[in-house]
């Protein structure tokens, strides 16, 4: 079943998310929650909530990917799937570029909490446009710390103030500025593993911390349209997040389509 459904495509852009039917088969399931264990024992002196670019693996090295994570080739595998990748498509269009695969795993007890903001203050994207794929390998509930959303926040376009956070306790140092938005509004994605949610680059949401007796993992797969450039000049907010990123090195994937853009570079960050 290739792509999303009318009505989820509809979902998708009145609420800015979308939690599609299709899930992953049991099989793959298992082959990345495999994988999750591996990059877990690669990476011990990470946070791992932090495991930024895991699809980049610097197989036979023992190197990082850059970024200061050791990754695993089968996150790589996941974002090109082309069930994944047809249901991004349904969305931005049919030229697709893979530019980011982040894992947020939070510790039973001790997982950081996720402050209110939008992605799009942080990413090099112009025009600004990413659809993000979160998909669960573990259950993703209320009690854990799943992802919670403002549903209609991404319809204006438009990035609100954000304002640093000094704590070292956070996914994330930056938060939302009061009086943004109601977070009465706000609505739980809670997911089995397997299931995924869809996000806009606009969308407000957060996550609270996990305080549960429960793990919970997934991974964010970014994808955007190759009608934009990454461009890595721009460095937004840089050194202020709390996340080590480096998109000056950040590998892109063509996954679909063709480049539109003419500009964006899919020479950077591969082994020459």
């Amino acid at each position: 079943m290739p792509g999303l459904q009318l009505d989820e495509i509809r979902r998708y852009q009145r609420d800015g998310w979308v939690v599609p039917q299709w899930r992953l088969p049991d099989a793959r399931l298992a082959t990345m929650q495999a994988a999750l264990d591996e990059l877990l024992r690669r990476n011990p002196g990470v946070r791992p909530e932090k495991l930024v670019s895991a699809h980049v693996e610097r197989a036979g090295t023992g190197a990082d990917n850059g970024e200061g994570v050791r990754g695993v080739a089968d996150f790589l595998h996941l974002a090109q799937d082309p069930d994944i990748v047809d249901m991004v498509a349904s969305l931005i269009g049919d030229d697709v570029i893979l530019w980011g695969a982040h894992v947020f795993c939070k510790p039973a007890a001790e997982g950081y909490e996720t402050p209110w903001h939008q992605d799009g203050h942080y990413w090099p994207i112009r025009p600004l446009a990413t659809c993000t794929v979160w998909v669960a390998l573990e259950p993703s509930t209320r009690a854990n710390g799943c992802l919670r959303v403002i549903p209609g926040s991404h319809r204006d376009h438009f990035l609100h103030p954000h304002l640093h956070e000094d704590r070292q306790d956070l996914t994330l140092q930056q938060r939302m500025a009061d009086g943004c938005f109601d977070e009465a509004d706000a609505v739980d994605i809670e997911l089995q593993p397997g299931q995924m949610s869809l996000h806009d680059v606009y969308m407000i949401h957060g996550a609270a911390a996990n305080t549960s007796t429960q793990r919970r993992t997934g991974v964010a797969l970014r994808y955007m349209p190759a009608t934009s450039h990454f461009d890595r000049r721009l460095k937004p907010v840089d050194g202020k997040t709390g996340v080590a990123v480096n998109f000056a090195q950040r590998p892109l994937w063509l996954v679909k389509g063709r480049d539109v853009c003419g500009q964006n570079d899919f020479a950077v960050g591969h082994p020459a």
